[in-house]
């Protein structure tokens, strides 16, 4: 995939691919705080080598370092996307010292991008629901999200009325926005 920087943004954005690149990418996940998770991410590069899913960084040219990343899921596992073909952005974050900047922002619109060159009329994208979550909710309000009308989710299964779950990153609201 080839390096695009979104009009007025401050970030290039591409695709994990080569050796420098998946370096900076497990920098990023270190500085992130999500190394732990290595067997989860090095499942994603393989997902991505088989099309299913675009591993993304975005990097400030005028540092020459990666400041986030974020998965375009081709074949999420949240059942309403994945019946209705809607690809879904994952796991987007923006390192602390680089928040605020445009960053996030840029890369949610190249991966809508993404996804209306390849014919997709929606994009689907979850948020988590504590107070981390607070700048990530708001930006997708402002962006166009909107709730998917079924509730909210745990590690992407829909959550019943009665059913008790842990307020953690898998309690997620599901939305959607509409790409045309």
């Amino acid at each position: 995939m080839n390096k695009v920087k979104p009009q007025d943004s401050p970030v290039l954005i591409r695709s994990v691919g080569v050796d420098q690149d998946r370096k900076s990418f497990w920098t990023v996940l270190e500085q992130s705080g999500l190394i732990a998770d290595r067997g989860y991410y090095e499942r994603c590069l393989e997902r991505q080598e088989k099309s299913e899913m675009d591993v993304l960084l975005g990097v400030l040219p005028e540092h020459a370092v990666a400041a986030g990343f974020c998965l375009l899921n081709w074949q999420p596992k949240y059942a309403f996307f994945r019946k209705t073909g809607i690809p879904e952005i994952q796991d987007l974050n923006v390192l602390r010292e680089y928040r605020r900047q445009g960053i996030g922002r840029a890369m949610i619109e190249y991966c809508e991008k993404l996804a209306r060159d390849k014919g997709f009329s929606e994009m689907g994208i979850g948020v988590g629901l504590d107070s981390r979550f607070g700048a990530a909710q708001r930006l997708y309000v402002r962006m166009g999200y909107l709730p998917d009308g079924s509730g909210v989710s745990y590690d992407r299964k829909q959550v019943a009325c009665g059913d008790f779950r842990p307020i953690d990153e898998n309690l997620c609201l599901m939305m959607t926005k509409a790409l045309f």
